[in-house]
């Protein structure tokens, strides 16, 4: 997570680097940082996620959710952790120029191991707007992570920091090869 002492996500970006310096190393490193510190915290986020999510639903529907539930959750959340930090981590570490998609829309992935036990415990879904049913037609409950904030409020600075120094090192790269 956070770095102590950073204060404003700002003061986690890298600078501007002049276009004749040696900076690109640094810009380089210090979104390899970020990103390391980005999937650090999204895996950590990805079990409780999900546990939040079922009994949040369930609770609305049935009151607090019985231990079976709750086992069901726990049981998805380590799933899910299983299944996609790997694949979060990967696309991570992998050059900015390399990645075809970004870590949200794994995490998004999320909504189906929720979606899979709230069904198993026959909870019926819940009334979503037709924009949210036609960009997730499978999640039943409004889960959908639209923000890195949404999958932990603990994310949403690291996340924003990683995006912009991610757009830094990709218009760094792209000034050095005359294209804007």
């Amino acid at each position: 997570m956070m770095r102590a002492g950073a204060s404003t996500w700002a003061s986690m970006v890298p600078m501007a680097a002049d276009a004749n310096s040696n900076d690109a190393v640094t810009d380089d490193e210090r979104l390899t940082e970020l990103a390391n510190e980005l999937a650090d915290g999204m895996v950590a986020a990805l079990g409780p996620w999900v546990e939040r999510n079922v009994t949040r639903i369930a609770t609305a529907y049935a009151g607090a959710p019985d231990a079976a539930v709750t086992d069901a959750a726990r049981a998805a959340g380590v799933a899910a952790t299983d299944d996609l930090g790997p694949r979060i981590r990967v696309l991570l570490a992998t050059d900015v120029d390399d990645q075809r998609g970004n870590p949200l829309q794994v995490a998004r992935e999320l909504t189906s191991y929720a979606t899979g036990v709230l069904r198993g415990a026959g909870v019926p879904p819940v009334v979503r707007d037709a924009e949210a049913e036609r960009q997730f037609p499978d999640d039943d409950y409004d889960l959908t992570p639209a923000s890195f904030a949404d999958l932990d409020p603990r994310l949403a600075e690291i996340g924003i920091a990683w995006g912009a120094a991610k757009a830094h090192v990709v218009l760094r790269r792209r000034r050095r090869e005359g294209r804007r």
